[in-house]
């Protein structure tokens, strides 16, 4: 169906008008960023993002509604810029220069230091900050602001285009709410509360946000009152009371398609580039190494951050160095016992990643016991080591690979190969969750559809083929299989642990009881 009808290439007039639209407030963003100093800010801001709007959602309206509900992903292959072409290029290098730029050279875009005023394009969000907060735009605001638009008027376009399936209409609605509510507006109020507050997005969860136990940021929430120490005992309660709850009874989608910002920006801009996605076994074999090693390295840096401000006496600290190293050894053991000793028949193969990681963490604990003074972690700084992370992982993978890329290598790179959080919850879901996508063996036509617009890479088909029911750790739950198979061969499902995990079934052959099999599920 991706292959169909390749005239569709072509735009119609009201497409062209509304490319020229948006395009013509693209270029007002970029006379800012070169330095022109518009008379009146706050107008020619609405000008900018209203016409990208604009454009965006007169685009999307001649797109979809002149043709009839149901699956919308004709000439995908055809088309520059979601098949890797000249166009593809031309934006991924774009965005991904727009991401250095961001992390590392934010001069260009206008910030000054703190008692000068802004210029360029951080100059023109400045009467909106203002209005948020009282204070001048920086170049985060800036990104966030960038971010929350392209998640609301993608998110547009992604409602229609889906519009024939409610699962993907609600899920939609929720991470547009979530990133408007939660990640853009309520930081900004928080800081009109009390301007004591370090930023919190209510929404990152350790291990995404890996900085939030960092000594400065807990001084800021217990100095802050009732309200900061409220919010550290909501992050601590969301890392081993909510998430394994919502884990439990929904699988990771809960977060990574209905709540996560990355997951939000994904699912709606990066939607077009969903089928880019490497399918290969080798892939899946790198997926799983990385995304793995990268939250052995979370754990390892959150560890040392919350050592290195602790104290030796246990007179003075209830909670002394020594104590900490041996509860986060004592946890960590305790979770990996439990699970090979009741999970391992689920684990499979990935009981391997899980010990390896484990043995790793518990040696550089002991390491960190024998070789760390006051102020060191080894032979580094405790700062270095958690600058080192915050950017390979946190500005290089999460920002210029994993949003950059887009064009490139598909839309979730950062949530498949990359994100701690997706890491912690895909292991609950394989193992504590009642999801699963159920399949339909017999009514499979094998036209590699929900295969082909998999975001995770997952080869959605050779499930689908034998009847298996999907239970990896990598699915985010986004339903996209089930919405473009033709057949309704895909189920979404939340319900008890029996029978989740059936590898060993196979409906092709003559060998099976196909009504035995349907009884014990």
């Amino acid at each position: 169906m991706a292959l169909t009808k390749p005239e569709i290439n072509h735009l119609s007039r009201k497409q062209k008008l509304a490319v020229f639209v948006g395009s013509l407030g693209l270029f007002l963003l970029a006379l800012a960023l070169f330095g022109i100093n518009f008379p009146n800010k706050s107008l020619f801001l609405i000008l900018s993002l209203g016409l990208i709007s604009v454009g965006t959602i007169i685009f999307s309206n001649d797109l979809y509604l002149n043709k009839l509900e149901g699956i919308k992903n004709d000439a995908t292959w055809f088309k520059s810029i979601s098949s890797r072409g000249v166009l593809a290029w031309v934006l991924g290098i774009v965005l991904t220069g727009f991401y250095i730029v961001l992390y590392f050279y934010p001069e260009y875009l206008g910030q000054t230091p703190s008692d000068k005023p802004n210029k360029g394009l951080i100059a023109l969000f400045d009467p909106l900050s203002e209005l948020l907060s009282g204070r001048p735009a920086s170049q985060w605001f800036v990104y966030g602001t960038l971010y929350t638009v392209a998640i609301l008027i993608f998110g547009y376009k992604f409602l229609l285009k889906y519009r024939h399936n409610r699962y993907e209409q609600l899920r939609t609605i929720s991470v547009m709410f979530f990133q408007l509510a939660f990640a853009f507006l309520i930081p900004e109020f928080m800081y009109v509360m009390n301007s004591d507050l370090p930023y919190y997005d209510l929404k990152n969860i350790w291990p995404l946000n890996y900085y939030n136990f960092e000594q400065y940021r807990v001084n800021a929430f217990i100095n802050a009152g009732n309200i900061g120490l409220a919010m550290l005992i909501f992050g601590v309660l969301s890392i081993f009371v909510i998430t394994p709850i919502l884990t439990y009874k929904y699988g990771k989608r809960w977060y990574c398609s209905w709540v996560c910002g990355c997951g939000g920006l994904a699912e709606t801009a990066g939607d077009p580039f969903r089928h880019l996605s490497d399918k290969r076994l080798f892939a899946w074999n790198v997926e799983r190494w990385v995304i793995h090693s990268v939250l052995v390295f979370v754990v390892l840096m959150t560890t040392a951050v919350i050592y290195t401000y602790l104290g030796y006496d246990p007179k003075k600290y209830w909670l002394t160095r020594d104590v900490f190293l041996y509860s986060v050894a004592g946890f960590l053991t305790l979770i990996f016992v439990l699970t090979m000793v009741f999970k391992r028949r689920e684990l499979g193969k990935d009981a391997k990643y899980g010990a390896v990681g484990y043995f790793v963490i518990i040696m550089a604990l002991i390491a960190i016991h024998l070789f760390s003074s006051e102020t060191k972690l080894f032979l580094f700084k405790a700062e270095t080591l958690r600058s080192s992370y915050a950017f390979l992982i946190g500005a290089i993978f999460s920002g210029v690979i994993g949003t950059g890329f887009y064009p490139i290598f598909g839309n979730r790179v950062w949530c498949r190969f990359g994100c701690p959080m997706a890491a912690v919850l895909g292991f609950q879901q394989r193992l504590f969750s009642k999801f699963r996508i159920t399949t339909n063996g017999g009514q499979c036509i094998s036209c590699g559809n929900c295969s082909v617009y998999c975001e995770m890479g997952i080869d959605v088909r050779a499930y689908a083929q034998k009847g298996e029911n999907i239970v990896r750790s990598s699915c985010v739950g986004c339903g996209i299989c089930s919405a473009v198979c033709p057949r309704g061969v895909l189920k979404l499902e939340n319900d008890s642990m029996n029978g989740r995990i059936n590898s060993n079934d196979i409906l092709l052959g003559n060998d099976v009881n196909l009504m035995d099999l349907v009884n014990k599920k």
